[in-house]
Order: structure tokens, then C-alpha cells, then sequence
């Protein structure tokens, strides 16, 4: 199979798995195998374009001609083929979960969310090979568009309001903001293509270059630059698989992505590097990363927790990108790879708990590590792997950003970094510890009164305090008996990621080869 072939594939299989879960849709078992079959034959396909990557190759088709000098074109590029990896590699470890999830809780709409699930990747595959803006542009907003059923998909009034705002933020920055850029880039440049080094060069000049890199870091907003943020923690009233879509497999992903891609082949990091048009942006994604863990210390629901985490996280990418460095690009590139497998596995793990106990509180999770070690455990090694500490992926990402800023000079970046790790560790390590080492029945105040019962009874609203009477019930009723876990589907890619945070320490030779190519002259 050619590699041309193979991008056509990329695009094709995930979209052809939506007819197959569709027409299955009276059959729960043939659906699910027909998820199952998508996502891996998607994967063999993307992991079949890597060796001509690596050797230099870049496979490109065109899909149609919008306009004359204007083609819808997919090109693998280093950054684009990371980025599918990272999306192919998590789909079947998310649809393996999803099965024990959706089945656990019994919840509603399962065809609906399994179609829009394919159709979410199908497009983060034609944001991942964009071969120019407008290819770009397009399937960004069809990731927004396929997600939003996954978003509302409980259909309460409050998982649509979070839709609307989702759509509304989301689309806003996009069509207010980003197609103002991309039109701009296309009259300035005379062209939309992505090219290495950058198109803007002696094309646009003075403060018009930092403005203009404004419209696109706050254009694509789901790189949840604050104050373009709200949309994400508004989105953890979907299902769990739902949110490890957001935060590790397609659409944050998809945020910082597109964030890297424009600062490399549209302006090029040596042209920002000597126009100082990225300064602004560098404290930008400096206060997102501390304001966002700020907020993150004060959330007692684990989901919102880890919601702000990711906010700040994607911070460290965008930081990366404003670096203008080759350590910085390399740094937040790697940052996207290391942070999706680390996250993915922290929100595997608050659905496994929430399947299994009916608990979403940190304040409530008190002794549980003890009957559900497998869970507790995945999610200390995924915290460990977000905080930075080796032998964990997440500890390269981090170390490549420091050297970035050190070749940058940026001596108060460094510091901003490693602040950040440290309340990384503030408001990870205690879910953690809770489940570990605190007795069943205990109660821990805090800043926040999440420990304190008063505090949660007059907060709760009584959706929580119905799901924390059950969760009390099922806890009675297995008492003695031992480990508690989940279902074995959601447990086993848990157990899956969290080997992977490992593993990536170890492999991280294979990920800068192919990140390296970025910066290569």
C-alpha cells in the first residue's frame, strides 16, 4: 500500500466504522465490535506512514478544489504524524473503556455516542494531516460540530448548557477570530499552505505580526488559553470516555496542535525569534499555568480538578510555541504526547471510581485506594507522569521546556515551570494519598470545606446528594468483601496508559527523532 493510499485510509477508515456502528445499532455487541475493528485498523494504518515520515517522506493527496490555488490537502508532516499517533494509539484504548463505562452505568444513547466518537476522529485525522489552513480550518470545525451530541449527550439542563457554551465559545473564537486570521495570512502571504520555516517572512511586518498572532492563539480556542477556557470545565458534565476525548485524544489535542502548527509553518520560529512578536504570548501561557492550578486546589469534584489541570497543562505547549526555540518546539510538542497519556489515564480512573462507588468528590474517596488499589494505583503513576518525575514520560516534556527557556533566556519562564510542578504536586498527589492513606469515615478539613460534611451538604445539590446515598449503599453492601474495582473493561486500559506513561520514559529516543525533523534545517 502506498503511503498516499494510506492517507486516504486515515481519513476513510474511521468514517467508514460509523456506517458499521450505525447499522448495528440493535445489536450492542456487533457495534461495539465494530468500534473495536475501526480503531484498530486506524491505527495500523497511521503506524504504516511512520517509517516513510522518519525517512523524510511527506505523502500528500488533495480531496477537492475549493477554489482555484485553494485545495482541501492532507500532507503528513512530523508534527501531524505525531499527533495521529497519539489519536490512533488512544482510540481503541478509549473505546475498550467506553464498552465497560457505558454498559456499567447503563447510560443512554450508546449508538448516537459511538457514531459521533468515529466522526470525531475521522476529523482530528484531517486536522492532524492538514495540509494548509483551509484543510485546517474545515476539519476543526467538524471536531467541534461531532462533539458537541458527545458534550449534551446525558441531555439534563445542565449538559446543555454546557453544550451551548462549548458551541458558543468554540465557534465564536473560531469564525470571529481565526478564519479573520487565516484571511488575513492568505491576503498577506498569498498563500495557505503550511511550509517549513514559515509564509509571513518580509510578508507582514511591526506590531501587525503580534496581533496577528493574537487572532490565531485566541482564535483556536481549544487550546483553552485563558480567558477562552470556560468551555472545558463546562464540558465534564459528559460521560468519562467523553471527557478523555476532550482532554487526551482529539479536541485539546487538537487546540495546542494547531497552536504549534501555525508558530512553526505559517510564522516560523526564526521569524518570531527575531521580531519578539511572541513575547506577549509567553506571559499569556505563564498565567494560565499558574492561574489555572490555583483554581484546580480549590475544586473537591475530581473531574473539575482535572479539568483546570488540563487548562494548565496546555499552557506548557502554548509556552513552548512563544519560546520561538528549537528545545521549546521540541518541549511542547513532546508535551502533547507526554500530557495525553498522563491525563487520559488520571480521567480513566475518575470514571472507574465513579462506576464502581458512585463517587465524584476528592473528599470522598477516603480509604478507597485500599479496595480499588489497581485504579488508585494507574492514577498515582499518571499524576506522577503530569507533575514531571522520572521514570515517567511527562518528565521529558518538562525538562525539553526548561532547556527551551534556558535558550531563550528566559530565566522567569524556567521559574513559572517550576512552580507549576510544584502545585502540580498540591493538587494530584492528595486524591491519591486520600485513597491510600486516610481511613474510610475520616474527615480532613480544608480551605475549601471539602472535608467538612456541613460544607457539602449545604453545597450539594440533590442530584449529588442522591448519587452519594448510593454510593454509601453500595459501599455497605460489599463491605468485607475485599477489592472493589470496576468493570474489567474499564480497569484493564487504565492499567494499559498507565503502563504507557512508563514506557514513554523509556522510548522517548523514537519520539525526538521523529520531533527533531521540526526544527532540521
Amino acid at each position: 500500500m502506498s503511503s498516499e493510499a494510506a492517507v486516504w485510509l486515515a481519513l476513510f477508515v474511521p468514517l467508514a466504522g460509523v456506517f458499521f456502528i450505525a447499522a448495528n445499532s440493535a445489536y450492542p455487541n456487533r457495534r461495539e465490535a465494530a468500534t473495536l475493528i475501526s480503531s484498530l485498523l486506524l491505527l495500523g494504518v497511521v503506524l504504516s506512514l511512520l517509517p516513510a515520515v522518519l525517512a523524510g517522506a511527506r505523502p500528500t493527496v488533495d480531496l477537492l478544489e475549493f477554489a482555484p490555488g485553494l485545495p482541501l490537502r492532507l500532507s503528513v508532516e512530523p508534527l501531524g504524524m505525531t499527533f495521529a499517533c497519539v489519536a490512533a494509539v488512544l482510540w481503541p484504548l478509549n473505546s475498550l473503556y467506553s464498552i465497560g463505562y457505558m454498559r456499567g452505568n447503563q447510560e443512554q444513547h450508546q449508538t448516537r455516542f459511538y457514531v459521533c466518537f468515529a466522526i470525531a476522529i475521522a476529523s482530528t485525522m484531517g486536522i492532524a494531516f492538514a495540509g494548509n489552513l483551509l484543510t485546517l480550518f474545515v476539519f476543526y470545525e467538524a471536531l467541534t460540530l461531532s462533539t458537541y451530541p458527545l458534550v449534551a449527550h446525558k441531555g439534563t439542563p445542565e449538559a446543555m448548557r454546557a453544550g451551548r457554551l462549548y458551541l458558543g465559545i468554540l465557534l465564536g473564537t473560531s469564525i470571529g477570530l481565526l478564519l479573520m486570521a487565516i484571511i488575513w495570512t492568505w491576503w498577506a502571504a498569498g498563500t495557505l499552505d503550511f511550509v517549513a520555516g514559515g509564509i509571513l517572512a518580509g510578508k507582514v511586518e511591526g506590531p501587525a505580526v503580534a496581533i496577528l498572532l493574537g487572532l490565531y492563539m485566541f482564535g483556536i480556542g481549544k487550546a483553552a488559553l485563558m480567558p477562552f477556557h470556560r468551555w472545558l470545565p463546562a464540558a465534564m458534565v459528559a460521560p468519562t470516555p467523553v471527557s478523555a476525548l476532550l482532554h487526551a485524544v482529539a479536541v485539546v489535542k487538537a487546540g495546542v496542535f494547531a497552536v504549534m502548527k501555525v508558530v512553526v509553518y505559517v510564522f516560523g520560529i526564526d521569524f518570531l525569534s527575531a521580531t519578539g512578536a511572541s513575547q506577549w504570548l509567553l506571559w499569556v501561557a505563564a498565567l494560565t499555568v499558574l492561574l489555572a492550578s490555583f483554581v484546580a486546589l480549590t475544586q473537591d469534584n475530581l473531574k473539575a480538578r482535572l479539568a483546570y489541570s488540563t487548562v494548565s497543562q496546555l499552557g506548557y505547549v502554548v509556552l513552548g510555541a512563544a519560546l520561538a526555540t528549537s528545545m521549546g518546539v521540541i518541549g511542547g510538542s513532546m508535551q502533547i504526547v507526554m500530557h495525553a497519556m498522563g491525563k487520559i489515564t488520571l480521567f480513566f480512573c475518575a470514571g472507574a471510581i465513579y462506576t464502581a462507588t458512585h463517587k465524584t468528590e476528592i473528599s470522598q474517596l477516603n480509604g478507597l485506594g485500599r479496595v480499588m488499589p489497581f485504579t488508585f494505583g494507574a492514577f498515582l503513576i499518571g499524576a506522577l507522569s503530569i507533575i514531571g518525575l522520572p521514570p515517567l514520560g511527562g518528565s521529558w516534556s518538562k525538562w525539553y521546556l526548561l532547556a527551551g527557556a534556558a535558550d531563550a533566556g528566559q530565566w522567569a519562564m524556567m521559574m513559572v515551570l517550576m512552580i507549576s510542578s510544584l502545585l502540580n504536586v498540591a493538587y494530584l498527589l492528595p486524591v491519591a494519598a486520600r485513597g491510600f492513606f486516610v481511613p474510610e469515615g475520616s474527615s480532613i478539613p480544608s480551605a475549601t470545606g471539602e472535608g467538612n460534611p456541613q460544607h457539602r451538604h449545604s453545597s450539594a445539590s440533590r442530584e449529588e446528594k442522591i448519587v452519594e446515598r448510593e454510593g454509601r449503599e453500595q459501599e455497605e453492601s460489599t463491605a468485607g468483601t475485599g477489592i472493589r474495582e470496576a468493570p474489567l473493561l474499564c480497569v484493564l486500559p487504565l492499567c494499559l496508559t498507565a503502563l504507557g506513561c512508563l514506557l514513554l520514559f523509556f522510548q522517548v529516543n523514537a519520539l525526538y527523532a521523529l520531533l527533531e525533523l521540526l526544527v532540521s534545517p
